[in-house]
């Protein structure tokens, strides 16, 4: 038990560690406070410190290593027999509704006037984003083929909900770690949890988890970066000099394009 929880525990401390690393220059900054003064403004570029792309891309090396190493393969093993011992009977759900808590924070703090890095269309565009990324390693599972624990289907890699999880956190860490390091701890803490309980539930191998993981930093980190480069080129002014934009929309079940213009 002592060493299935030391082994989560390094999945938390390195996300943080990655999150400590990830710093954005004065002029982003900048440019990010006006961006929120000035509703017309596009957002900026935003760079990540390279090294903070460090811990989550080794998260996903070692759950890839997991399928030629046998002895990454056998601490999954290990893991799930200490985890049979323990725990032979446990069976949650709580795990569904903690992997959007984080995420959900960042609304409810700005609701009660905290405002984070971004304005609401900004971040709410960003999120969605950083869930498509995700969305697109699904393709893994059906390519990896790896059988879950309790021996049910061969979708077991990489874990999704630990990759949503982590991009709750991750978001969470974006918008309001710069104000303090315990918004990033708490984000952290649930995804790690969240992590925990599908160890716990059988649903996914240590790997699966770890890979998950940095699979869910990553694409919050890309979607970061991805999103001034669309939004500056969906975003533009006319001869007249109005702002006009182009953005996906979806209502009434039906997607589509909205078309907005500064009058």
């Amino acid at each position: 038990m002592k060493n299935t929880l030391l082994a989560v525990f390094l999945i938390s401390s390195l996300g943080v560690c990655g999150q400590a690393v990830n710093t954005t220059s004065g002029a982003a900054t900048d440019t990010i406070k006006k961006d929120r003064v000035k509703p017309h403004d596009t957002v900026q570029y935003i760079h990540n410190n390279a090294w903070s792309y460090v811990p989550p891309a080794v998260f996903v090396a070692y759950g890839g290593l997991s399928f030629v190493v046998g002895p990454i393969r056998h601490v999954d093993y290990y893991i799930k027999d200490r985890i049979q011992q323990s725990a032979p009977k446990y069976n949650s759900k709580i795990d569904d509704y903690l992997q959007i808590a984080p995420g959900a924070m960042v609304y409810l703090l700005n609701l009660a006037g905290d405002e984070g890095k971004n304005r609401f269309v900004d971040r709410t565009a960003m999120l969605a984003l950083s869930g498509l990324i995700l969305t697109g390693t699904d393709g893994l599972k059906y390519v990896m083929h790896r059988q879950r624990p309790f021996g049910g289907d061969y979708l077991s890699f990489p874990s999704g909900h630990t990759g949503a999880a982590f991009v709750a956190a991750e978001f969470l860490a974006e918008e309001y770690g710069d104000k303090s390091v315990w918004y990033s701890v708490g984000g952290y803490a649930c995804a790690t949890a969240t992590a925990v309980m599908r160890l716990y539930n059988r649903a996914h191998w240590f790997s699966d988890c770890v890979a998950g993981a940095g699979f869910g930093i990553l694409s919050v980190r890309a979607a970061y970066w991805l999103y001034p480069h669309i939004r500056n080129a969906l975003t533009h002014k006319d001869k007249h000099g109005r702002s006009t934009m182009i953005m996906p929309s979806y209502s009434d079940g039906a997607p589509g394009l909205l078309f907005a213009m500064q009058l």
